[in-house]
């Protein structure tokens, strides 16, 4: 969120845990946030473990600063000052088996070695004691990430089946921070990609949203295709990317050539050689997208290129297009396909210097409206909307100025 103060988030995380301590109950920080720390990273936000129960945890930072919707899985949520946002405690725990593939059976609470070895990957299973300035380290978790290594904790085929989802996050880990896949960690995900499929669509999507709009979505793309996970997820890229290896080699330079871009642009050009609008629109639908995401990928992908032949294109139609929510989207969008391919941009610059113009220029209010139509006359129905468009059309192009004028061009267009 863009009001969270990192160094408000970081104090009162330190205040949690001193605070537990305090009462008597060892905490520390844990996960991901410790694994950024040691890397040199900002954490987003911080989680702390502790030996505190939830009950307990309740009653040390009270009812009023508690939510206890993560209780039954020992997790209480710890609300912040403003700026610091709020911290996850959970209780050191052990899970029981995992038959639905996300959440464990049952949960023991247990000890912080314990509850390290149930995590997923050996740096995200570190604590760090934050007033000792000591990590606390039962899996390696320290050695693989000075070596640059992702590596399940435990048996790795064991990790996978208790939550698929972990074979997606093995590749974003991988991608974001650089690092290799430790081959055994490879090979269950290699072996496990199609297993995927039984995730919910929204967790994909998830994923797939957090690897497309990091600067590393290049190399994500690829070892999704190594390992076989696009295959599972993706199998309208995956095909044709089989058939045509020069293409797929482009469309992981466009992804590469973006520049902070939205879930739908990137997706958008993930899928630009291989889905027309439609098709993009149905597997918007089967990750269960947004209204927002599916129709502002579909538009793209409807429009990709329009904008490299701006020069070649009526002004009306061109300013249509210019006006439209995303069209900065569709910009980055048709310059990166066309650098990645070689293409001409001088289009893009051309729709640049439109934009550039006052508002007033660019898209001025509209000479008449239904009302005036109405007004003057004109029985109501479907050709309504095309003589405003004509109408438009022509203000457009500067044929017409005023409204006595735009009425006189409908009174035409009635008469042909």
């Amino acid at each position: 969120m863009a009001d969270l103060d990192p160094q408000k988030q970081r104090s009162f995380a330190v205040e949690v845990v001193g605070q537990l301590r305090a009462g008597g109950f060892e905490a520390y920080w844990a996960g991901g946030c410790v694994r950024d720390f040691l890397l040199g990273r900002t954490p987003k936000d911080y989680d702390v473990a502790t030996s505190a129960t939830p009950d307990q945890i309740r009653d040390l930072f009270g009812q009023r600063r508690t939510i206890a919707i993560g209780a039954a899985f020992g997790v209480i949520t710890v609300l912040g000052p403003a700026g610091a946002s709020q911290i996850e405690v959970a209780t050191f725990r052990q899970d029981a088996d995992y038959r639905d593939g996300r959440h464990p059976d049952a949960i023991t609470f247990s000890t912080p070695e314990q509850d390290a070895q149930r995590r997923d990957f050996t740096i995200n299973g570190l604590f760090y004691d934050p007033t000792g300035e000591q990590v606390i380290d039962f899996v390696g978790g320290q050695t693989d990430l000075q070596a640059g290594v992702v590596r399940a904790i435990g048996d790795p085929r064991q990790r996978f089946s208790e939550d698929k989802l972990r074979l997606l996050r093995a590749v974003r880990f991988a991608a974001r921070f650089g690092f290799a896949i430790e081959p055994e960690t490879l090979a269950a995900v290699r072996e496990m990609a199609p297993q995927i499929s039984v995730v919910s669509p929204e967790r994909i999507a998830a994923e797939m949203n957090l690897m497309l709009v990091h600067p590393s979505r290049a190399r994500a793309v690829e070892l999704l295709r190594e390992t076989g996970l696009l295959a599972a997820v993706l199998p309208e890229v995956e095909l044709p990317a089989i058939a045509s290896p020069e293409g797929w080699a482009l469309t992981v330079e466009v992804l590469a050539r973006l520049e902070s871009p939205t879930f739908a642009l990137a997706l958008s050009a993930l899928l630009h050689a291989y889905a027309d609008g439609t098709l993009a629109a149905e597997i918007c639908r089967r990750w269960r997208l947004s209204n927002r995401d599916t129709s502002r990928t579909r538009w793209l992908l409807e429009h990709q290129g329009d904008l490299l032949r701006a020069g070649e294109m009526a002004w009306p139609r061109l300013q249509r297009l210019l006006i439209t929510p995303g069209i900065d989207e569709l910009l980055a969008f048709d310059r990166a396909v066309a650098q990645a391919h070689g293409r001409d941009t001088s289009g893009l610059d051309l729709c640049r210097a439109q934009l550039a113009r006052p508002a007033a220029e660019l898209n001025p209010p509209p000479l008449i409206t239904g009302d005036d139509l109405i007004a003057h006359g004109v029985p109501r129905g479907k050709k309504y909307s095309w003589l405003l468009e004509k109408v438009r059309d022509a203000q457009l192009e500067g044929s017409i100025h005023t409204r006595e004028e735009a009425l006189a061009l409908v009174d035409r267009l009635r008469g042909e």
